[in-house]
């Protein structure tokens, strides 16, 4: 068995300063949301991931992928946005197997009224205290992470993962 490769000190304090912040910053963000909307993050995000989508809707498959999510708990997820109104599924038309979501007008509604207040609060959590070249380090470590461990592209959503069922 190798030798553990322990972190050094300098190591040690990145580590835990990053996250904290991330700890911080998502629990700013949920709180957020949960307190003016209503909804989880992981809610939030399946709106705005279909309403960048090209007519509104996605493969279900795909908006797991892209929501770095288990097809079974995008499926809760979608559940109770349907739910509310928000959003409809329907059958994939070249695939049986499939389904899609769609993001319903009263869904897009929703989903700009609440947006100001979320993006609001992610400006004062992060962007307004970094300066310009925090702004870019954090950009490129940021990608060089998901570069690291995604296994496929996640945003803008990547093809189909998997060929089996919905």
């Amino acid at each position: 068995m190798p030798d553990t490769r322990w972190l050094d000190d300098e190591e040690q304090r990145a580590w835990r300063s990053y996250l904290t912040s991330c700890r911080l910053v998502f629990d700013r963000i949920e709180r957020q949301l949960q307190q003016d909307a209503g909804l989880p993050h992981a809610y939030y995000e399946i709106l705005v991931r279909l309403s960048e989508a090209p007519g509104h809707a996605m493969r279900m498959s795909k908006l797991a992928t892209s929501a770095m999510s288990s097809r079974s708990r995008l499926s809760h997820a979608v559940a109770r946005l349907e739910e509310s109104g928000w959003v409809q599924r329907r059958p994939c038309p070249d695939d049986r197997r499939g389904a899609v979501a769609e993001l319903t007008d009263e869904g897009l509604a929703h989903l700009e009224a609440i947006a100001p207040g979320h993006v609001e609060t992610v400006r004062g959590a992060m962007f307004d205290v970094l300066s310009p070249d925090q702004l870019r380090a954090l950009h490129d470590i940021s990608d060089t992470l998901v570069a690291n461990l995604a296994d496929a592209p996640v945003w803008p959503a990547s093809e189909d993962r998997y060929d089996d069922a919905e």
